[in-house]
């Protein structure tokens, strides 16, 4: 059984400045936010200091949606999991539109009881 979709998105080669722009991230979160059409409960946020990135979470009805950046590294990192069925955001041009991503991952998930069968595990003993 299925009980969720995970997005976990890597954006490399990022504009650095953006990455430690505050509002620019908040307003990612937003526009996925507006455009799947997700319901917001609660939200934390931190920006780190100096040259430092910023770090994001938004509590969802339908579960949550973070974000770090890592300046230093050009790098942002999303992490998007809905218990309910969502259309695909694009990701890569939004990314690259919004915070200069020279490359964007997604990898997909879905989330759920696997059916496990013939599982064999080493112990201090031997096999059991």
């Amino acid at each position: 059984m299925i009980v969720g979709t995970e997005w976990l998105i890597e954006a490399t080669g990022c504009d650095e400045a953006m990455l430690r722009d505050e509002n620019a991230i908040r307003t990612i979160l937003s526009n996925v936010i507006a455009e799947l059409g997700l319901r917001p409960i609660g939200s934390v946020w931190h920006k780190f200091e100096g040259e430092g990135g910023v770090t994001g979470l938004i509590a969802l009805t339908e579960s949550h949606l973070a974000c770090h950046t890592y300046p230093e590294h050009s790098t942002a990192t999303f992490n998007l999991y809905c218990c309910r069925t969502r259309p695909e955001w694009d990701w890569e041009t939004n990314l690259k539109n919004s915070i200069g991503a020279q490359k964007v991952t997604v990898t997909k998930i879905e989330r759920g009881e696997a059916q496990i069968t013939d599982l064999k595990f080493e112990t201090a003993g031997g096999e059991q």
